[in-house]
């Protein structure tokens, strides 16, 4: 039975349920999927990942409300009443749902999309994990400053590596609402942006042509699933996506996953993520932003990392990108990047580290946004 509500973001409820024999369950509803949950319904939930301690977040997922449990039966409930569009996500699992896709049919943008073919080097900053997205749009905001430009209508294009609903993302909820997101647009399985398309190509065509933007950023959901092998890991989708920016002409940047903190040596310095999507899944080249770490020196008191260590590991990893054809840029760090860091209006955390604790992570996505800005076509 659900006890309490907790915080609440668009698209998503946090709730505590009682679960017999185990006590208060910290769990998640979206209401769009479920309907409306208050204090002391029943309902049915997903536990799986949960049990085995994974997935961002750690909730419980609800599954539906259960009327015949006492529940007011005359409570609307369900959601995906019928409407317009016909993009299904999340496709034949029970919780499917039905959107209209800015690309499709019955979209006004239809005709729009459906002649283009060209993001006109649009910049394009592609991340593998979620917790990047915060740092690249800090960094893009510092660089547009810099340059003396109005602040860039930002887009996120969220791709279904992770998690499928938007709602369950804390960080698009807050980026927006500061006004630092313009819009979020939801691809392939994943759904509850602000628009709906079917394919990253058009989820990228919509933001340049539909939405205005000037600076994109595709990346997963939060989550990301690895298996510890080479190709076993869901931000490989981060070369295709470097495929599909340069197909349609735009600017594709490269953002790398670092870390200076990770136990994992496949994971210090660069990770083996970013170097394989990069180095052998993206057959385009891409401008890889390296950043120098040394930069931004007070940003590691706290950690008692090397700086100067990390920057000549990070160089050694990325010397095998220029070979594989892509653009080495070398960025500076600042300890004015790194304030644009601490001014973000949505907590930074990557693998249960914050800034802090992991300063190399955010700076590192950062300086790919800072970047990005500069080659802003005004």
């Amino acid at each position: 039975m659900v006890v309490s509500l907790g915080r609440a973001w668009s698209g998503a409820q946090e709730l505590s349920v009682d679960v017999e024999g185990v006590g208060p369950v910290r769990s998640l509803a979206y209401p769009d999927l479920v309907g409306d949950v208050r204090p002391g319904d029943h309902v049915v939930l997903n536990t799986t990942a949960l049990d085995r301690g994974l997935g961002t977040g750690g909730y419980a997922m609800v599954i539906t409300v259960l009327p015949a449990l006492g529940n007011d039966p005359s409570r609307p409930r369900t959601a995906g009443s019928p409407g317009p569009g016909h993009l299904v996500k999340a496709r034949y699992t029970p919780l499917q749902t039905m959107v209209l896709g800015i690309d499709e049919q019955e979209s006004p943008h239809h005709d729009l999309l459906r002649r283009a073919d060209d993001l006109a080097g649009m910049p394009v900053v592609v991340a593998d994990l979620h917790s990047a997205v915060p740092a690249i749009v800090a960094g893009a905001r510092l660089g547009a400053a810099q340059r003396g430009d109005p602040q860039p209508r930002i887009v996120y294009v969220m791709t279904d590596g992770g998690a499928l609903p938007a709602g369950f993302s804390r960080t698009i909820a807050g980026l927006r609402d500061a006004g630092w997101l313009a819009s979020c647009i939801t691809v392939g399985q994943s759904f509850g942006g602000d628009h709906e398309a079917v394919t990253v190509h058009t989820g990228l065509l919509a933001a340049h042509v539909v939405l205005d933007a000037d600076l994109v950023v595709v990346a997963q959901g939060p989550g990301n699933l690895g298996t510890g092998t080479r190709w076993g890991f869901s931000g490989v989708s981060a070369g295709e996506t470097v495929n599909a920016v340069s197909t349609l002409a735009g600017n594709p940047v490269a953002s790398l996953r670092i870390s200076g903190a990770d136990p994992r040596d496949r994971h210090l310095g660069v990770s083996h993520h970013s170097l394989t999507a990069y180095g052998r899944v993206a057959l385009r080249p891409a401008d890889v932003v390296v950043p120098v770490l040394t930069g931004a020196p007070s940003a590691f008191a706290a950690s008692g990392q090397d700086p100067a260590a990390l920057d000549a590991r990070i160089g050694e990893q990325v010397a095998a990108l220029s070979g594989a054809g892509h653009h080495l840029v070398t960025v500076d760090t600042s300890p004015e990047l790194l304030a644009a860091l601490e001014e973000s209006p949505v907590g930074l955390s990557t693998m249960g580290r914050g800034l802090e604790q992991d300063p190399a992570a955010f700076l590192g996505a950062a300086v790919a946004g800072l970047h990005a800005a500069r080659t802003v076509r005004r």
